[in-house]
């Protein structure tokens, strides 16, 4: 599904991450974690094409997207769900949504939409809501959903659980679980390490710019000192 070699990423003359590279098959998680600084949320911005990629490759589905603009890496069917949320507080929370559709034919977003209240049903609930009058979790609940109308076949999720109530947390991952199981590959960042270590296929650890570890979750799950570490980070 998605093959990175060698990814180096930054911004102007600093180098953010050096030389990473994961693959991630249809239907994974792969979870990157690691202190923060680490260069986590700065890969997920370069797959994206927010941050230049300095080197190295992206391919999706057999095509390289390295060298392409945001707009287009959304056609090959990847989207992100930024740190922050940053919704759009002055639209309400269906108009948010349009936006996360915007590539596609109105009745393809429909579509989409409809899909994203079936995981959501509370942002169905509140459709005409301005979307800054949504708690923070509610609003992180609109920033997925908003990466998931144009249907992508990988999603991006940079701090998941940032700011959020465990209930909230939980209602998140539950829906990624549901979407794993429909297909659809993920790439995580998570300050929340055990639960990252729950839902994961994959685990990669960065520490200041570089892969320090890479594996299976079953792996990183058995190894204390490992675990002890990114909890940590916590």
């Amino acid at each position: 599904m998605l093959e990175v070699a060698n990814l180096t990423a930054g911004y102007g003359d600093i180098i953010a991450v050096r030389d990473f590279s994961f693959a991630i098959n249809e239907g994974e998680i792969l979870a990157v974690l690691g202190p923060n600084g680490a260069g986590k949320s700065t890969t997920l911005m370069a797959l994206a094409g927010l941050v230049d990629c300095q080197s190295g490759t992206i391919i999706v589905k057999g095509t390289d997207i390295s060298q392409l603009p945001a707009q287009r890496r959304i056609r090959h069917g990847l989207t992100i769900v930024p740190e922050g949320r940053r919704v759009f507080p002055d639209l309400s929370v269906k108009e948010n949504l349009i936006v996360g559709g915007y590539t596609m034919a109105r009745g393809q977003a429909d579509e989409g939409i409809s899909k994203v209240f079936g995981y959501f049903p509370r942002l169905g609930e509140r459709s005409r809501q301005l979307a800054g009058s949504l708690s923070g979790g509610e609003q992180q609940m609109l920033a997925i959903g908003r990466a998931l109308v144009s249907q992508p076949k990988l999603l991006l999720v940079d701090e998941l659980s940032l700011g959020l109530m465990p209930k909230v947390i939980d209602e998140c991952y539950a829906v990624l679980e549901v979407l794993k199981a429909q297909g659809l590959s993920i790439l995580l960042v998570d300050q929340h390490a055990e639960r990252a270590l729950e839902v994961a296929n994959t685990i990669c650890v960065l520490e200041a710019g570089n892969p320090t570890w890479q594996g299976s979750a079953a792996d990183a799950r058995a190894d204390k000192k490992l675990v002890g570490a990114l909890l940590g980070y916590d």
